[in-house]
């Protein structure tokens, strides 16, 4: 493997890694809520995160991310701001439209650091100048694009990210345990790479997915008395 691949591939271990300081280990990504309203148990995560990975982050979140990592990768600003609002308007809970936001300003932040380089910078710029809002897989987009990522890549690493995040959330919940973690992620990978081809080849004007259950239980866990986690 050539020099310039490997080192794309250890960026994207490192984003997508689960003690990258994005905010992730935050999330619950709706499962708290859904746990909260008793509609899952310890047999149920897998069926949920396949249907999240299908329906809503997929058509959603990894779309984005590959529209505007395309756009970012030949510094059509204008485009990934157009992405990035528009991923930010499909979000209808303000719970998630927040954790996305704050989990994209502190990606952009510690890659800016991390990685450095003009793109992340003007990305920084554009984000504290209150130019576009920031969401979490716009700014990895642009992340990945600096660091040379190929957007199929950078699409597979962050649905692997999110279902990490997920099944961290359940083993905390105690809907699964540690040897449930692993065989539900293993058994989870012919659904990324669905999710990610599909997100790959989708058109911006598909951005956004369809799961009102799970909007339903983000507006439940916003108002809950007590939360474990921020989403």
């Amino acid at each position: 493997m050539p020099t310039a691949d490997l080192r794309a591939l250890l960026v994207s271990l490192q984003l997508s890694d689960s003690a990258f300081p994005s905010g992730f280990y935050t999330m619950s990504h709706g499962l708290e809520g859904f746990s909260q309203a008793r509609l899952v148990d310890q047999g149920g995560v897998e069926g949920l995160l396949r249907g999240l990975l299908l329906h809503s982050v997929g058509p959603g979140d990894a779309t984005a991310l590959a529209r505007a990592h395309e756009a970012a990768a030949v510094g059509d600003w204008d485009r990934v701001r157009r992405v990035d609002h528009l991923l930010h308007a499909t979000k209808l809970n303000a719970e998630m439209r927040r954790a996305s936001v704050r989990s994209g300003h502190q990606l952009t932040d510690v890659a800016g650091a991390a990685l450095g380089g003009p793109v992340l910078a003007e990305w920084a710029r554009i984000v504290a100048a209150k130019e576009s809002p920031g969401c979490q897989p716009v700014a990895m987009a642009v992340a990945y694009a600096a660091a040379g990522v190929g957007t199929a890549q950078a699409v597979a690493s962050d649905l692997s990210a999110f279902t990490v995040s997920v099944l961290g959330a359940a083993l905390r919940l105690r809907l699964a345990d540690h040897r449930q973690v692993q065989v539900t992620l293993h058994a989870m990978s012919p659904v990324i790479a669905q999710a990610a081809e599909e997100a790959v080849a989708r058109d911006l004007a598909d951005l956004g997915g369809c799961a009102p259950m799970a909007d339903v239980m983000s507006a439940q866990h916003e108002r809950a008395e007590a939360r474990l986690f921020t989403s």
